[in-house]
């Protein structure tokens, strides 16, 4: 490649890069703003613990099926477009929910509902376009460091998103936390759609790499677009197989993520504003997870994903089992081992639902991969908000994270099967 084509590959990958990263926080800024807002709506509504999951559960069940969704677009339709879409209905449906929240009527949980299910339909294109997009622009070698540098932006843009809404809700109330996410992320979305462009081969630039069963050979270089290939042999079980898992992974790190600024709130009696702030400690922690874990997988002989995901998730095994035991003690106690939980739980998470999803097939089979993984580990969210609700108004709070320490033991189980299974294949 000649000098001037070096700079110019690597000032693309630098924009794309921050496209898709500021793409990505941008959904979570929107994403997070529900649990910030549990508690006041509970208070301004008389809402029980089991209506306050609904309009969420609804998002989740659609945030799954949209995956699948956003899996056949990436076969179809090019993720640029598609994420510019979703980045502005997501944007549009907190706008309409910051109306609702401010509402009186009758009718208001309805909407809140319908508005949630529209909701999640547009954060679905988020993850599969844009690790589709990284896919296009990165080497199989490199993606485990850069994938763990790139995978901070949902840990940083859950916590300025829960941070933005935690600071709107108590200086200008429930609406403006709403309204606030939806202002940066129109802005956001200007950002991308001027930043990113599809793949090298739009701008006249190829990025070449062994490794990739597809990668373009010297007569496609150059070539604006290249046939789909068709999915390799195996490919559907493994993704389905990783789906399988990411179940548990996204059990856990909702039911954490969603619940906590709620139990911080009620179970030590802190304000809304206080426990949405200490609740982040979950993802200011977990994002050196997600460095830490990509990193490590790419210092693996062949950058080996699966024996990282393994030890990290038995870490997160033992801190699951110490937040039940004294978790509850003290908030302090609380809030420390919330952060231990994310690194060792978003550190896997973010190598399964990422860099294995873009290594498994192809650089153009990246959307499918990480739409059907996502998909099927989206059903843990689905399944965990209404049942936390239940068990902590039934059981209380203790058999709720019981639960989790037995979602968390089958996960670490299934891991290693799968680290046992690839080194087989091997």
């Amino acid at each position: 490649m000649r000098p001037a084509d070096a700079a110019l590959l690597r000032r693309y990958r630098a924009q794309l890069f921050a496209a898709t990263w500021l793409s990505y926080a941008g959904f979570y800024l929107c994403r997070k703003v529900y649990a910030v807002v549990k508690q006041p709506l509970k208070l301004k509504f008389g809402f029980d613990d089991e209506q306050i999951a609904a309009p969420w559960t609804i998002y989740l069940i659609t945030y799954m099926l949209g995956q699948f969704l956003a899996a056949w677009l990436g076969r179809h339709v090019e993720s640029r477009r598609v994420l510019a879409c979703g980045m502005t209905i997501a944007a549009a449906c907190n706008v309409a929910l910051g109306f609702l929240v401010d509402s009186h009527r009758a009718s208001v949980f309805t909407w809140m509902c319908i508005t949630m299910g529209i909701h999640g339909f547009a954060q679905a294109t988020g993850w599969s376009h844009n690790v589709a997009l990284f896919a296009n622009w990165t080497r199989r070698s490199e993606r485990g460091t850069l994938f763990g540098i790139w995978g901070t932006c949902y840990q940083l843009g859950a916590v300025a998103g829960k941070g933005l809404a935690g600071l709107l809700l108590g200086w200008l109330g429930m609406a403006w936390s709403f309204f606030g996410s939806s202002i940066l992320l129109f802005l956001l979305t200007l950002a991308f759609v001027l930043l990113a462009r599809e793949r090298p081969q739009a701008v006249g630039l190829s990025l070449e790499d062994d490794a990739e069963p597809d990668s373009p050979n010297p007569a496609a270089r150059g070539a604006a677009r290249v046939p789909a290939a068709p999915l390799p042999a195996g490919f559907v079980s493994s993704i389905g197989a990783m789906g399988l898992i990411y179940f548990g992974f996204k059990f856990l790190r909702y039911a954490l993520d969603s619940w906590s600024a709620l139990i911080l709130g009620e179970h030590f009696a802190l304000s809304p504003e206080i426990a949405a702030y200490l609740s982040t400690a979950f993802d200011w922690v977990g994002f050196l997870g997600v460095i830490a874990g990509g990193y490590w997988s790419d210092l693996m002989p062949g950058s080996r994903r699966t024996p990282v995901i393994f030890y990290m998730t038995c870490g997160c095994l033992v801190f699951t089992t110490l937040m039940w035991l004294i978790g509850l003690s003290s908030p302090v106690v609380f809030v420390a081992l919330l952060g231990l939980i994310g690194f060792t739980q978003l550190g896997p998470d973010a190598l399964l639902s990422g860099a294995c999803a873009m290594d498994i097939g192809s650089r153009r089979q990246a959307a499918v991969a990480a739409g059907v993984i996502n998909g099927c580990g989206s059903i843990g969210p689905i399944v965990q908000e209404p049942l936390i609700a239940w068990i902590k108004q039934t059981s209380g709070l203790n058999s709720v994270f019981l639960m989790l320490v037995a979602i968390g033991f089958m996960t670490t189980v299934a891991t290693g099967l799968l680290m046992r299974f690839e080194r087989r294949r091997l």
